[in-house]
């Protein structure tokens, strides 16, 4: 079977600043991948590429066998790609409920009872329901990143992007976080996740991509990963040679 998410050579510069240079990736249905590199290293590009906010200057991004290179973002949403952002942005003013509407209706363009359904599904993936009818501006930061998730299941995603989800939240939010991600995961949505605290990503992942300068360093088994000179050096600036 084809693999649901390919990379094949995308590349993608501002000016003399390459951010993406030749990458090359392939994520399997059901697969948890999860990418690490410094700031800098051309991670969230790497989604602006998968989503359709940034065009490569080359290379090819295919999603269930269909190139999709030159499809706008809302089309990619369409076809089951979602993502969550570093920092929540949530509609304030609006219901928790009412902003996985905005998911389901517009992303997943789903009928009034469908995106209903949908949205209950995903409250109860993410354990909102006691939060479903309080406005999205008074919510915690940990609340709001669950949103953030809830938000992207109501459209119905086939692949989910998290951007640095953990970043910000205490030790015990990030263990609730982590939990919410592997109900995600064994309801079949394949994730491929960028993070910062490694500890809540190794906690979900089957495999693990390196980063740096846009170019893929490391990329296999998460532990054997974590311990090879590339991440020790490039990632967490250990000398292999120390």
């Amino acid at each position: 079977m084809a693999p649901l998410l390919e990379l094949r050579t995308v590349s993608k510069s501002y000016g003399a600043l390459v951010v993406t240079d030749a990458l090359d990736l392939a994520v399997e249905r059901g697969e948890a991948l999860g990418v690490i590199g410094p700031n800098g290293a051309g991670k969230t590009t790497m989604f602006n590429l998968i989503t359709g906010t940034s065009k490569p200057d080359s290379g090819q991004v295919i999603f269930k066998s269909d190139d999709i290179t030159g499809l706008p973002a809302a089309r990619r949403c369409h076809l089951g790609i979602t993502r969550s952002f570093q920092i929540p942005q949530p509609f304030s003013g609006m219901t928790v409920f009412e902003n996985m509407l905005v998911g389901a209706s517009f992303g997943a363009r789903l009928a009034k009872t469908e995106a209903e359904q949908a949205c209950a599904a995903a409250l109860d993936l993410t354990g909102l329901w006691p939060k479903a009818n309080i406005r999205a501006g008074a919510l915690t930061l940990l609340e709001r990143k669950r949103l953030e998730l809830a938000r992207s299941l109501a459209a119905k995603p086939d692949l989910l992007l998290l951007d640095e989800i953990a970043g910000g939240l205490t030790e015990g939010e990030c263990k609730e976080l982590v939990r919410s991600i592997r109900e995600i995961r064994s309801s079949g949505v394949t994730i491929i996740w960028i993070e910062h605290v490694v500890h809540a990503l190794l906690a979900v992942v089957d495999r693990l991509m390196v980063i740096d300068f846009g170019r893929k360093i490391a990329d296999g088994d998460p532990q054997t990963t974590m311990e090879s000179d590339a991440v020790r050096e490039i990632y967490i600036g250990i000398d292999a040679d120390a």
